[in-house]
């Protein structure tokens, strides 16, 4: 393909302008679509460089829309607008699309560097832990008395509000208030947080 120049060149639209170029390239004519690459490259550049912002990007971007000009020739119907608005559509298209995967690609490398800088751990030393912390906890819950157990088992190991629990043990929310903070003092000194 030809190199491309960011300077806006006259467009003609009338009689043998630049709707007939396109049903002509469409039917094969490369000397036609020469053309309209000549007429239009300029304009799709400029368009590309001021969505894209980045002149290297911007080339690529004119150069795909040219071919998809050329590619997609037949599919203009002159009814429905001009052929410069037609080209110019598919090049602003292309342009925001370029703009939206650039802007896909840095989010990604974002979320993948910001994943790799998280502190690798040792699922084996965590998972040691948890069940060392488990093991812990059966035991101190075993220090408990039978009617304590029963009340922090209700209220912290299956959800139930104290009120709840209160009338599942049918026993006074007095009694049961007293009974989950004794319970949950000796489970304190027992796992040596007290």
């Amino acid at each position: 393909m030809r190199k491309l120049r960011a300077v806006p060149t006259a467009v003609p639209e009338s009689g043998d302008g630049l709707a007939e170029l396109l049903q002509m390239s469409a039917r094969g004519d490369v000397a036609a679509f020469e053309k309209v690459y000549d007429t239009m490259a300029g304009a799709v550049l400029g368009l590309a460089t001021r969505v894209v912002r980045n002149h290297a990007l911007a080339e690529e971007v004119a150069q795909e829309v040219m071919v998809d000009v050329w590619r997609s020739a037949a599919r203009y119907a002159p009814r429905r607008g001009s052929a410069r608005s037609w080209i110019m559509t598919i090049a602003h298209r292309r342009a925001v699309d370029r703009v939206r995967s650039e802007q896909a690609a840095t989010e990604r490398d974002v979320r993948v560097a910001s994943a790799q800088a998280t502190t690798p751990f040792d699922e084996v030393a965590e998972h040691v832990q948890t069940h060392l912390e488990h093991e812990q906890a059966r035991r101190c819950l075993d220090t408990l008395t039978e009617v304590q157990r029963e009340a922090v088992r209700l209220a912290y190991y299956d959800g139930y509000t104290y009120r709840e629990v209160a009338e599942l043990l049918d026993t006074p929310l007095g009694t049961i208030k007293t009974r989950l903070r004794d319970g949950l003092i000796r489970l304190r000194d027992c796992v040596g947080l007290g």
